[in-house]
């Protein structure tokens, strides 16, 4: 899988020896350059924009992001309690909309009290839970109800990430969808692409409106999900605003995005350290970074994640792995900007989206310490320091 992101921006002056290694080092500046395109979109475009905490939920930055957009989409109870404690801005008013694939009917109380939104995968499960919702509303609890759909519109470049990928458990087929699925459904949701630019969201809503179309009178907003890379250079905004201004006005729905690695995209680098090298047909060097731990996205996706200041083409390629006995923990080989020796410090580009939500203790690796790092000001404070208790709370 290939990324388009890895811009260094502000990094490229960063001193990697500031910080401990491991670290996580977030830059406030890029958050904030992020989050000023997100709202333009959302003003020039007349929507509602919320954060995707699944792929950036660093919630020191929460007031910030409040400051920005409409709220948050959480994927559970825990993401929805975040969201409503720490992104709901100085008013307490901003969204937390919430998306599960499945609920548990003994969380759905809390979730109704925590949030605006509570989208469900299928009829079935949102029929199976009218009761706890209507004993929510009863108690006081207002909350708007979404289905999410699955529009068999395939636009994923890889299959396994793709929410239209055959059989897919995300999202009720819209070729099954009928009248009376709808009864009680404020919004439908669909969400189909990861990283994609704006033609792919084109394509699909072509392909889901004129099934959505009779319904729409019914309906109170559409939601179309997240992975939209909106903040990348090369991301065709006025495409974007000028189609969500027409679907506004051919629906007469509210309608909202939910960009996550969009909010961090470039914002964020991972530090690390060579603890060991030498050679095995190719050079070898260990690293404090592991791929299983800290970055798992690079074996699952997989993907080769930007090395800040890589010499390309111009040296001896070293295959670089983490500490861990995992043989497959190799993040990639690189032509290093330092020498291939123990105590010299490296760093990777564009972690701050998924690689810090991500993060495990497998092997009893230790986890990176997160520190927040204003390019603006030159700023620099610890967020976050982990230790063995961490570790160990997470095992019994």
């Amino acid at each position: 899988m290939e990324t388009r992101a890895g811009d260094p921006g502000a990094f490229a002056r960063f001193d990697l020896n500031r910080v401990p290694s491991p670290a996580f080092v977030v830059d406030a500046a890029a958050v904030r350059r992020n989050l000023a395109i997100l709202k333009d979109v959302r003003d020039r475009g007349g929507i509602k924009m919320l954060a995707a905490l699944k792929a950036f939920s660093m919630w020191a930055l929460g007031d910030t992001v409040a400051a920005y957009l409409d709220g948050v989409c959480a994927s559970g109870i825990y993401e929805a309690r975040l969201g409503r404690e720490a992104y709901a801005g100085a008013d307490g008013t901003k969204e937390v909309a919430t998306y599960c694939a499945g609920y548990k009917a003994e969380d759905l109380p809390q979730i109704c009290a925590l949030s605006d939104h509570i989208i469900f995968n299928s009829p079935g499960q949102h029929a199976r839970f009218r009761p706890i919702l209507d004993e929510a509303r009863a108690a006081g609890h207002r909350f708007d109800i979404g289905l999410r759909i699955n529009p068999l519109h395939a636009e994923g470049e890889v299959a396994k990430y793709d929410p239209c990928q055959p059989h897919s458990r995300l999202g009720f087929p819209i070729d099954q969808l009928r009248t009376e699925h709808l009864e009680g459904i404020d919004g439908i949701h669909f969400h189909t692409l990861c990283e994609q630019d704006f033609v792919p969201l084109g394509r699909t809503w072509a392909s889901v409106e004129p099934t959505l179309k009779p319904h729409f009178a019914q309906l109170k907003w559409l939601n179309f999900g997240g992975g939209h890379h909106i903040t990348r250079a090369d991301y065709q905004r006025d495409a974007l605003v000028a189609f969500l201004q027409q679907v506004k006005r051919d629906s007469g729905l509210d309608v909202y995005l939910e960009p996550g690695e969009a909010v961090a995209l470039d914002a964020g680098i991972l530090v690390g350290e060579i603890l060991d090298s030498f050679d095995n047909g190719m050079p070898i060097a260990i690293t404090d970074i592991s791929a299983t731990c800290h970055m798992p996205d690079v074996i699952e996706a997989p993907y080769r994640p930007a090395m800040l200041g890589e010499l390309t083409g111009e040296g001896p390629l070293v295959r670089l792995g983490g500490p861990s006995c995992l043989a497959g923990d190799i993040i990639g080989d690189y032509v290093l900007p330092v020498p291939a020796e123990p105590g010299q410090r490296i760093a990777f580009l564009d972690q701050a989206h998924y690689s810090m939500v991500k993060t495990n203790t497998f092997n009893g690796v230790p986890l990176p310490s997160i520190w927040l790092w204003d390019s603006e000001t030159d700023e620099l404070r610890e967020v976050r320091r982990f230790d063995y208790e961490d570790f160990k709370n997470r095992l019994s």
